[in-house]
C-alpha cells in the first residue's frame, strides 16, 4: 500500500480537530437540535462517464440538478475509480481497494465482497443511523454477502451486475421478491424519498445507487424525445468509433438521473434536512461507449484516464464552501475515511485503509492543497494496472504521460522523464504482487440458509450448465438457463449449507404446455427432492420493445416458482444439482432461480 507517514499524520490530526470543534458546537447548539450527526446521501450512477455531464462542458444535454451540486459544494476535481462496476463499488463501501476485499470479477461470485470487509454501512449503523441501499447492489447476493448483512437495514433493487428489464421488473425487497413500479431510476428515487421522510428524525445514511445509464438502452419517451435523431456537437474525439444511437440513449438516460437527483435535492428543502444532510454524487466507471468525454484515451473497462475518472460532487450546505474546486487527486477508496471524517463516526474493523479523508481539502480548498502530499492511486482490471500521480500516468504498457500538459495521453515522456518512469514502475510492481496475494484465496461457494435468513435464491447467474443447457446470454448477470433437452443435462451450484435442516425446494421455471410433464430432481449429496410439471406457464420474452439500440443482454420473462418438495441438507460444502429425470416433450423447463427455505 502506498500511504506517507504525513498522510496518515494528517488525517488523524484532522479527525481530532474536527470531533473537537464539533463537540464545542453541539454543547453550544443542544438546546435546538442544530447539532444532529449530519445525514448523508450517495448517488453512484453506472456507466455514466466524467462528459455526460453539462457542468464538464457537455452541451448535447442538460444535467443542472447534478450541476447544482457543484456550484453549492465541492467538485474533486481529478477523481478516480475502477474500470467496472463492482469493484469501484467495494472501494466505496471500505476505503480499500477492491483486491483486498475479495472483488475479483463482475459475475458469478467474482464480484462478492469478503465477508470479514467492514463496510461504510457498518459505520453508520453502529453510530445508529437508519441505513438503506436503493438500486444496484453488485456485491454479492446470499446471505450474508446481501446487503441486509453489510449494514443496510433496508434494501430494495437487485444485487446482480445488471438487470434486463427497466419498467416495472421483477426486484427484490430486503430478500423476498417485488415486483417493481414503473421505471426503475423513478421507482428507486421514489423508494429513497419513503426512506428519507420515514426517518427524516433521526440521522440516516442512503445510498442510491443507480443502474443507468448501463445497458440495455431504455428510457422513459418523455426523455428519449429530445434526443431522438437529435445532432450532437459534441463528440468522442475519434468521431468515428461513437454510435450515435448509442450516446443518444445515453444521454437521456443521463437527463433522466439529472431530473430524479433532483426530487431528492427538493425533497431535503421541503423536509428542511438539506443543511444538515452530505450528498455526493459519482459515478462507477468510463462511460459505456465511446462518445465525449472530455478528450480524454479510454472507456469503461480501461485503467487510462478515461476509463477511470468520474465526476464527484460534494455538498455540505453551510460546511463546504459553495463552488470549492479541488484539484488534488482523489478516488473512491477516499470516501469511507471522508464521511466518516466529516460526521465524527467511528470506523468499524481494525484492517489498514488505502483511502484517506478528504475532510480538510472540502473544507479549506486550496490553503490545506497547498500542503498536501503527492500520492499514488492505482487502477486495476484484468492483469492490466494504471498508476496516477498528480501530475503523472503509467498506463497498463508501461507508457508514461504528463497529464498536465498532455491530458489526452498522446504522448509517451518515460525517456525523457526515466527516474519517474523507474519510480512508478517499481510502485506498479509492488502493488501488483500485493494485489495478486490478496487474490490468492480458495474458491468460495455460494452459501445456503444462513441462521438470519430462512430463504436462499440461486440464481441462473451464479450455476453451471452441462451437457447442453445453455444461458440466455453470453452475459451471465441477468440470464436464464434454456435448451434442456437432455436428461443427461444438468445444472450445478457449488454451495455451503450454514445450517444443516430441513429445507423447501423450489424451481423457478417457465415451460410451454406442449412440453408440460417433465419430472425434475434437486439433489445435494444424497439428499433430493423432486417435483413433476403439471402446469405450463409460457409468458413471451419482454425488452425489445423498449430498446433504443440492439442490446446484448438477455431478454427476460416472468418466471414461476414450482415446489420440488422438502428434503435434509447437510452442514457444510457440496454441489448442489438440478436434473431433469424425465422429458416428455422436447425440453424440460427454463429456469431463472433455485430457492431453499429452511422450514425447521
Amino acid at each position: 500500500m502506498i500511504r506517507t507517514n504525513a498522510a496518515v499524520a494528517a488525517a488523524a490530526l484532522s479527525w481530532m480537530l474536527f470531533c473537537s470543534a464539533s463537540a464545542a458546537m453541539e454543547a453550544a447548539t443542544q438546546t435546538d437540535g442544530a447539532s444532529r450527526p449530519p445525514n448523508v446521501v450517495v448517488f453512484l450512477a453506472d456507466d455514466q462517464g466524467w462528459g455526460d455531464l453539462s457542468l464538464n462542458g457537455n452541451t448535447n444535454l442538460a444535467t443542472p440538478r447534478i450541476d447544482s451540486l457543484a456550484r453549492e459544494g465541492a467538485v474533486l476535481e481529478r477523481f478516480f475509480v475502477c474500470p467496472v462496476c463492482s469493484p469501484t463499488r467495494a472501494e466505496m463501501l471500505t476505503g480499500r481497494y477492491h483486491q483486498r476485499g475479495g472483488v475479483r470479477g463482475v459475475s458469478t461470485g467474482g464480484e462478492r465482497l469478503d465477508l470479514d470487509e467492514a463496510t461504510l454501512a457498518d459505520m453508520f449503523q453502529q453510530a445508529g443511523y437508519a441505513t438503506a441501499v436503493v438500486g444496484k447492489w453488485h456485491n454479492g447476493t446470499q446471505y450474508p454477502y446481501h446487503p441486509n448483512a453489510r449494514g443496510f437495514d433496508e434494501f430494495y433493487g437487485f444485487c446482480s451486475g445488471h438487470w434486463g428489464h427497466y419498467f416495472s421488473p421483477m426486484l427484490e425487497h430486503n430478500g423476498e421478491l417485488v415486483r417493481g413500479d414503473g421505471y426503475v431510476i423513478d421507482d428507486f428515487t421514489s423508494h429513497a424519498l419513503r426512506f428519507i421522510e420515514r426517518n427524516r428524525d433521526r440521522p440516516f445514511f442512503c445510498y442510491l445507487a443507480y443502474n443507468t445509464p448501463h445497458s440495455p438502452m431504455q428510457v422513459p419517451d418523455r426523455f428519449y424525445e429530445k434526443f431522438d435523431g437529435a445532432k450532437l456537437d459534441q463528440r468522442h474525439r475519434d468521431p468515428g468509433r461513437e454510435s450515435l444511437a448509442m450516446t443518444r440513449a445515453a444521454l437521456a438516460m443521463c437527463e433522466n438521473i439529472d431530473w430524479n437527483v433532483g426530487r431528492v435535492l427538493d425533497t431535503l428543502d421541503q423536509l428542511e434536512l438539506a443543511e444538515r444532510t452530505i450528498v455526493i454524487y459519482f459515478s462507477d466507471n468510463g462511460p459505456n461507449s465511446w462518445r465525449y468525454n472530455g478528450g480524454m484515451r479510454g472507456k469503461k473497462g480501461s485503467t487510462d484516464e478515461g476509463g477511470v475518472r468520474s465526476p464527484c460532487l460534494v455538498r455540505w450546505t453551510g460546511q463546504i464552501p459553495a463552488g470549492i474546486k479541488v484539484p488534488r487527486i482523489a478516488g473512491a477508496i477516499d470516501l469511507l475515511p471522508t464521511l466518516a471524517d466529516l460526521a465524527c463516526v467511528e470506523r468499524v474493523g481494525e484492517k489498514s485503509l488505502d483511502g484517506i479523508s478528504l475532510k480538510s481539502l472540502l473544507l479549506e480548498g486550496d490553503e490545506a492543497a497547498t500542503e498536501w502530499p503527492d500520492r499514488i492511486l492505482f487502477s486495476h482490471w484484468r492483469g492490466r494496472i494504471g498508476a496516477r500521480t498528480q501530475r503523472w500516468r503509467l498506463d497498463d504498457r508501461g507508457r508514461l504521460y504528463d497529464m498536465q500538459s498532455d491530458p489526452g495521453q498522446q504522448n509517451d515522456v518515460a525517456r525523457q522523464h526515466p527516474e519517474v518512469h523507474r519510480r512508478l514502475s517499481a510502485a506498479v510492481k509492488r502493488w501488483a504482487s500485493e494485489a495478486a496475494a490478496e487474490l490468492e484465496q480458495p474458491p468460495r461457494p455460494f452459501p445456503v440458509g444462513h441462521a438470519d435468513r430462512a430463504t436462499t435464491y440461486l440464481p441462473a447467474r451464479d450455476g453451471s450448465p452441462h451437457g447442453g443447457v445453455e444461458r440466455s446470454s453470453r452475459h451471465p448477470n441477468c440470464s436464464f438457463f434454456r435448451n434442456w433437452t437432455s436428461s443427461d443435462a444438468r445444472v450445478t451450484w457449488d454451495v455451503d449449507v450454514l445450517t444443516p435442516g430441513r429445507y423447501e425446494a423450489a424451481v423457478y421455471y417457465t415451460c410451454p404446455a406442449e412440453d408440460v410433464g417433465a419430472t425434475m430432481e434437486l439433489a445435494l449429496g444424497d439428499s433430493r427432492s423432486r417435483g413433476q410439471v403439471t402446469e405450463a406457464f409460457d409468458p413471451p420474452l419482454v425488452g425489445a420493445e423498449q430498446n433504443r439500440v440492439p442490446r446484448g443482454e438477455s431478454l427476460v420473462k416472468d418466471f414461476k416458482p414450482l415446489v420440488l418438495g422438502e428434503f435434509d441438507l447437510p452442514a457444510g460444502q457440496g454441489e448442489l444439482v438440478l436434473r431433469a429425470v424425465e422429458i416428455p416433450g422436447d425440453t424440460a423447463m427454463d429456469v431463472r432461480y433455485i430457492r431453499l427455505r429452511r422450514v425447521e
